[in-house]
């Protein structure tokens, strides 16, 4: 079922409902210039048989209000629209999935409004805290100096964007998959393919956003907040990830207290077929251990 939130004056959201409406409420919430429908379709499903499964589309997404250009927002803003579309839906308490911004905004509800939580999932995300890194031998690492994201994600995202139709935009993101995907897998270029059609169609167009890059990612920090976390967290591991390569999971994880790391081998900065089973056993585990209040 797909409705349409109003989340701020003149800011639309597009959510979608999948499962028994009576099931346990688990929102998506993805990464930065992504549409909910980049939530695959069998992943839902396997959520789906167990939970009420919303997505939606960020501001400057998919089917959502895109209105940086006018109106300039912040990253902070994105958060507050999760708790909006949870009011939209009147829905009271609910496990989050948050994958790279996405997992940065879960982190902030962690912070910022427990109570609307039954649990949250982390995904290619790095912690919003300034605690050091402690390593398996004890010793600390700096936030500053654990690994940065990989060289030739960096090569990519410094090109400019520009618009030679829509074949030509498709294989640009392709490309740009191969390389979130990481090296251990083989890459399914015909699932990317896939997923940027269905991305175009579900959008109505294929200009690629820029707003979630621009916007200020000021005051996101959540230190204090989340060493005191109380509710039941899981954090994802990938050990291709080349965004936020590992030990950030393990950071993470100590960061955010109570957390802890299941690994998906193989998994980078994607969600190709190898790894959705894997992830969706891991998610309802984690969620089928955690009252429902």
């Amino acid at each position: 079922m797909e409705q349409f939130i109003d989340a701020a004056p003149g800011i639309r959201l597009w959510t979608e409902q999948r499962g028994a409406a009576d099931a346990p409420p688990l929102l998506l919430i993805m990464g930065a210039q992504a549409t909910g429908v980049g939530w695959p379709e069998p992943l839902v499903d396997a959520l789906a048989a167990h939970h009420r499964v919303i997505r939606y589309d960020h501001r400057d997404t998919g089917r959502s209000t895109w209105p940086f250009d006018e109106r300039p927002y912040r990253i902070a803003d994105l958060a507050d629209d999760v708790i909006a579309v949870l009011d939209g839906l009147g829905i009271g308490r609910a496990h989050i999935v948050g994958m790279s911004l996405g997992g940065m905004l879960a982190q902030m509800m962690l912070a910022d409004h427990p109570d609307r939580l039954l649990s949250a999932t982390l995904i290619g995300t790095s912690a919003l805290s300034t605690t050091p890194y402690t390593t398996p031998d004890g010793s600390t690492v700096p936030v500053e100096a654990l690994p940065g994201i990989s060289p030739e994600v960096l090569e990519l995202w410094a090109r400019p964007v520009e618009d030679h139709g829509q074949a030509a935009e498709v294989q640009r993101r392709i490309e740009h998959w191969r390389v979130l995907a990481g090296d251990q897998l083989p890459f399914d270029a015909d699932h990317f393919h896939a997923l940027e059609q269905r991305v175009i169609a579900h959008t109505g167009h294929h200009r690629t956003g820029t707003a979630h890059g621009r916007a200020d990612n000021s005051g996101m920090l959540r230190t204090d907040q989340l060493a005191k976390n109380e509710v039941p967290t899981l954090v994802v591991s990938a050990p291709a990830e080349p965004v936020f390569p590992p030990p950030h999971p393990e950071h993470l994880a100590q960061c955010v207290n109570g957390a802890y790391v299941v690994e998906i081998p193989g998994m980078g900065h994607a969600l190709p077929p190898a790894v959705q089973g894997p992830l969706a056993t891991a998610i309802l585990a984690h969620t089928g251990a955690t009252a429902t209040g």
